[in-house]
């Protein structure tokens, strides 16, 4: 799963990420592969990538503190890609509620991030997802592929639509744990996972190998 000429990938080091998984699932991929804060190397590479573990708000923070808000949205400005993984997708919305405190996220989506309603929470180990028939993202994948999902909170409606028929319309993945969520969106330089590509295996292999042959 390489590639002709290796894609400078960052993975973004603001203290909420499981950084050295990730590295380790794109060198594996081919990328070349930096975990670093900083500010340059963050906003010239190929990619940009934003995990994300525990609380949104203290995502949030963190972020803040590394001017990640800022970086994200030039790059998205200037059409350069950036994926989120986990929280690191959640932080992506327009707010996270959790345990009745309300945070305001980056909100380059609308939609809010709530407790997950199920038997059995949080939603952990692996599963199935509903992806559209023309995703890029997840091309190459069978509809039994499954992936490693950690989580208590989701965003459970989408609400954005493209009023630009010349735009390509964001392309929403969904998965059902207790109740169905988001699990994965692609739009235009701005993709994210619900679930951990890079603890699922071949098939998330697969999923960064398509996210860097788009960089």
């Amino acid at each position: 799963m390489g590639m002709s000429a290796a894609k400078k990938v960052v993975v973004f080091d603001y203290g909420f990420g499981n950084v050295r998984s990730a590295e380790r699932a794109l060198a594996r991929v081919g990328a070349d592969v930096e975990i670093t804060r900083d500010f340059d190397a963050a906003m010239n590479a190929d990619g940009l990538l934003v995990p994300g573990v525990g609380a949104f708000s203290a995502c949030m923070e963190g972020l803040a503190q590394a001017r990640g808000e800022w970086i994200v949205d030039r790059r998205l400005a200037g059409g350069r890609p950036v994926m989120g993984i986990c929280v690191g997708m959640q932080i992506l919305f327009g707010r996270g509620i959790e345990h009745g405190v309300e945070t305001e996220g980056l909100g380059e989506w609308p939609g809010t991030v709530g407790p997950l309603k199920a038997p059995i929470v949080p939603h952990m180990g692996w599963n199935t997802v509903e992806a559209p028939a023309d995703s890029q993202l997840f091309a190459g994948l069978d509809a039994g592929a499954r992936f490693y999902f950690v989580h208590s909170y989701a965003v459970h409606d989408w609400d954005l639509e493209t009023a630009n028929p010349a735009l390509r319309a964001p392309q929403v993945t969904w998965a059902t744990h207790g109740e169905r969520f988001v699990a994965a969106v692609e739009n235009g330089a701005l993709w994210a996972t619900q679930f951990h590509p890079e603890k699922s295996g071949d098939a998330g292999a697969q999923l960064l190998t398509n996210w860097i042959e788009t960089l």
